[in-house]
């Protein structure tokens, strides 16, 4: 199950990558190329999404199937057990929601860019006529 985890989180930290550098101003000679990189890799990105449902999913059929350890009926060690299972479903739980998070940015950045990109080549299409 570790693997799924570090997948998601080279997903998540490749997106949020290229969010970084398609917002960073000056890159405007390397801009045409990641917005071509980027809708490229959209598609496939989108794989994220039903991915993360399964794992949240996973997550929440862990949470209902644990035995509580509650009061003094389990030994320290369960409890410490316990506990570090609650703490991995939430760390694993932040990494779901930053990696729908970063797809959603990714998505948005992208579309504002060639927006931007093309409102600027309509612009300087109307400069010339004039």
């Amino acid at each position: 199950m570790a693997l799924e985890w570090v997948v998601l989180g080279y997903v998540a930290a490749a997106e949020a990558i290229m969010v970084i550098l398609l917002t960073i101003p000056g890159l405007e000679a390397l801009r045409k190329g990641l917005i071509a990189v980027t809708r490229n890799l959209l598609k496939p990105f989108l794989s994220v999404v039903p991915f993360c449902l399964f794992l949240f999913m996973d997550i929440y059929w862990k949470f209902e199937t644990r035995p509580s350890c509650e009061g003094d009926s389990c030994t320290p060690s369960e409890h410490l057990r316990h506990q570090k299972s609650i703490m991995k479903s939430q760390r694993n739980a932040l990494l779901i929601a930053a990696a729908l998070l970063f797809y959603w940015l990714l998505y948005s950045v992208t579309n504002l860019v060639v927006r931007i990109d093309h409102l600027n080549q309509r612009l300087e299409r109307l400069k010339n006529r004039d």
